[in-house]
């Protein structure tokens, strides 16, 4: 009896190990374990960050460069003319081009003084981020919205001047409705959309 006890309760205790020994770090591990999503503004941010160095370069190392050393000039129409997009062009055509894998993710550029009626805001969320974004340029103006029907977070990030040839093009452009651009004056915003899980 005593012998039949003993290995009774061996068996229990090692059921009982086994089973605590598995349950604890598990519970241990997902409590030590931060959360493995990203919230929606700091993937916005990230994005944004890429967008803006990615034209920053363009602008300033590839266009101007060219330009100042009589190699290529970017010019609006650039299709039929075999020149260099010009910067913000070639921001709406990268755009373009996310759109097209119908991810849901999307950014464009918008603005109020916009050359091209497609540029122009559209939503209530566009129009207010535009003036929001003019007060407070270091901030970008983000909500939670609606897309189709889907809910999507939008934010929207303060297009500067970056060079002197984005200033030039647009107070010289005959269709700008605006032409006192300074550098680093904000001229639009940047527009990212971002699919949310629903």
């Amino acid at each position: 009896m005593n012998c039949r006890g003993f290995w009774i309760g061996l068996t229990m205790g090692a059921f009982a190990m086994g089973l605590l020994g598995q349950w604890g770090p598990a519970v241990a591990g997902k409590q030590a374990t931060p959360s493995a999503c990203i919230p929606a503004g700091a993937v916005a941010d990230y994005i944004h960050r890429v967008i803006q160095a990615d034209r920053t370069f363009y602008t300033t190392d590839i266009v101007e460069r060219m330009q100042m050393r009589g190699i290529v000039f970017a010019a609006e129409n650039w299709r039929e003319s075999s020149r260099l997009p010009l910067p913000a062009q070639f921001m709406l055509e990268a755009g373009r081009l996310v759109a097209a894998e119908r991810s849901g993710f999307r950014y464009r550029l918008i603005s109020n003084w916009a050359i091209n009626n497609k540029n122009s805001p559209i939503t209530d969320f566009e129009r207010t981020g535009l003036t929001e974004i003019l007060v407070n340029p270091d901030q970008p103006y983000t909500a939670v919205t609606t897309d189709g029907g889907a809910p999507v977070f939008q934010a929207l990030y303060a297009d500067r001047a970056v060079s002197q040839s984005c200033v030039g093009c647009h107070n010289a452009h005959p269709n700008s409705p605006k032409k006192d651009f300074r550098p680093r004056d904000v001229m639009g915003g940047i527009l990212l959309t971002i699919p949310l899980p629903h």
